[in-house]
């Protein structure tokens, strides 16, 4: 049978045999030694031609984890297609995919979630700090924040009966047969057939995860949220209008051509801007701390040492006080703020959330060094130890990219340029700051400044309008571009952040230094807020 998504489609292939002995649900008894020693990998299939919508998979999946009001582990999206009398409904579960290359995983700084040698991405409450990070990194909008514990919450393949010898609980109840679970590297299990035998597709393939969940008869209107209109009428009632995000509104469904594909259930807008202003603040004080000291040591670094001390006089103080409120944002962020310490405790080194701690530390200790003592940059151990913070400085500003490079939920977050661009917003963050409070130096600091603001509307430029890897990158743009957003963008970006301070520079009159770099900061200021929230608008599910 033909698959209606041919480029999402992975190809079946027997799955391999390997050297571990392998148990649990879809598991054969050993009938010879050759086959008692296989691999283990656990893994889903959706059986759509069986599926008949029933819901008992999520209510099976809520009882069995006591899981609160609004959490769904496992849901069924609705699909209506075509123009009346010749209609269909199709029904999709929804869940974790428990992927090879799990992103969650990658991301999460504590280990509290984890790829169990048996294929499955169980999860720890108890090492969760609730930084939300997961949620980013899931390109499934699989996970959510559990409100009662304030720790993240997934589907863990009902790990607890597994280990039991018991199927997971969604597949123990579903009427229809429709959710097989069991080992796909076991060839007598029937999950593997079904995936040897049947065309299958996963969702998202092009993310690289390797999802372990299989959809026969999928639909791409189902797997990918961009194929379909989420209205704000379904079935069962009307939607809240904040329950339709800004894609959606730009293709409402009465604008839409005839026969569009229409979600007529799903769980809308599941977790909808999960970062919001604190970390887009944290963005922005973090480019302060960095470029108050970034300015000086360059500054040093061709020999306008007497320049560069006097920028320090006031650079430390400056940096210490934006790092101090970079960390407050971070710790209020958290859902279980009493354990951020579990970030540098309990370290996952892969998780660039770890990384940036550790980097934004080792910066503080330079700053109170600095602040405490002071650097003279007549000497060389001076100019040496001032160029080691500048390179803590650059780290601090420039690692978030690649945190946010990790989140592969969101695409346009993706862009190797992010970290490039951090760097030259912290930059410009520390070149406004110092004009503001080293006036006396404004003959070194306005022509950076100048070059700065240009360089960095060149990057907002490619960013919003360059060319984007992918269609929710692209939709992300143009959320960030249009409507209410795009206000702020043209008006608050552009003209007040670069464009006026440019024309006050031209007019080199007493007080415009200062007017330019108050501009530039609020320019700065709503750019990144316009940047963390436009991508997490896109629908993930």
């Amino acid at each position: 049978m033909s698959s209606p998504l041919a480029d999402a489609s992975q190809p079946a292939t027997s799955p391999p045999v390997h050297s571990t002995p392998g148990s649990g649900p879809g598991m054969s008894g050993p009938a010879s030694a050759v086959e008692s020693f296989v691999s283990t990998n656990y893994g889903f299939v959706i059986d759509n031609r069986r599926c008949i919508g029933c819901h008992a998979c999520t209510v099976a999946c809520k009882t069995e984890h006591d899981d609160p009001i609004g959490i769904n582990k496992t849901w069924v999206t609705y699909i209506e297609k075509g123009i009346f009398p010749d209609t269909s409904r199709r029904f999709h579960v929804m869940r974790c995919n428990h992927c090879a290359d799990a992103p969650c995983v990658e991301i999460c700084p504590t280990a509290s979630l984890i790829t169990r040698k048996d294929g499955i991405v169980d999860f720890d409450p108890g090492r969760c700090i609730g930084c939300k990070a997961c949620m980013q990194a899931c390109p499934y909008d699989a996970i959510a924040i559990n409100p009662d514990s304030g720790t993240a919450t997934k589907c863990n393949y009902c790990s607890h009966r597994v280990d039991a010898g018991r199927v997971p609980a969604c597949v123990a109840v579903c009427p229809a047969e429709a959710i097989v679970s069991g080992n796909l590297e076991d060839p007598s299990t029937k999950i593997a057939r079904l995936v040897a035998t049947q065309e299958t597709m996963t969702r998202k393939p092009e993310k690289g995860t390797q999802p372990n969940l299989f959809y026969i008869e999928g639909d791409t209107a189902a797997l990918r949220p961009s194929e379909s209109v989420r209205s704000t009428t379904t079935i069962w009632g009307t939607r809240p209008s904040d329950a339709v995000d800004d894609v959606e509104k730009i293709d409402a469904w009465n604008d839409a051509p005839r026969g569009t594909a229409r979600r007529t259930y799903d769980i809308a807008q599941r977790h909808a801007a999960s970062w919001g202003w604190k970390v887009s603040a944290y963005l922005f004080t973090k480019s302060i701390a960095a470029g108050v000291i970034l300015i000086p040591a360059l500054l040093s670094l061709f020999g306008s040492h007497e320049a560069a001390e006097s920028l320090l006089s006031v650079g430390y103080t400056a940096a210490l006080v934006a790092l101090g409120i970079t960390g407050a944002l971070l710790v209020a962020d958290l859902k279980r703020p009493e354990r951020f310490l579990w970030v540098l405790l309990r370290p996952q080194w892969k998780s660039w959330l770890v990384r940036g701690a550790y980097g934004i530390t080792a910066y503080g200790g330079f700053l109170t060094y600095g602040w405490l003592f002071g650097l003279n940059l007549e000497t060389v151990l001076g100019k040496s130890l001032l160029q080691i913070g500048a390179v803590l400085a650059a780290f601090t500003a420039a690692y978030s990219g690649w945190l946010f490079g990790q989140a592969k939920g969101r695409d346009m977050w993706q862009s190797p340029m992010v970290p490039l661009h951090l760097l030259v917003q912290a930059v410009l963050a520390g070149v406004c700051t110092l004009m503001l409070l080293v006036p006396t130096e404004r003959e070194f600091l306005v022509p950076l400044f100048a070059g700065t603001v240009g360089l960095n509307l060149l990057l907002v430029a490619f960013e919003i309008f360059g060319r984007h890897a992918t269609g929710d990158a692209k939709r992300a743009a143009k959320i960030m571009s249009t409507g209410g957003r795009g206000q702020f963008l043209w008006l608050g970006v552009v003209v007040t952040g670069h464009l006026v301070p440019l024309a006050c520079l031209m007019a080199d009159k007493s007080g415009m230094t200062a007017l330019a770099a108050i501009g530039t900061l609020i320019g700065l200021v709503i750019y990144e807020h316009l940047w963390v929230d436009a991508p997490q608008r896109v629908p993930l599910a």
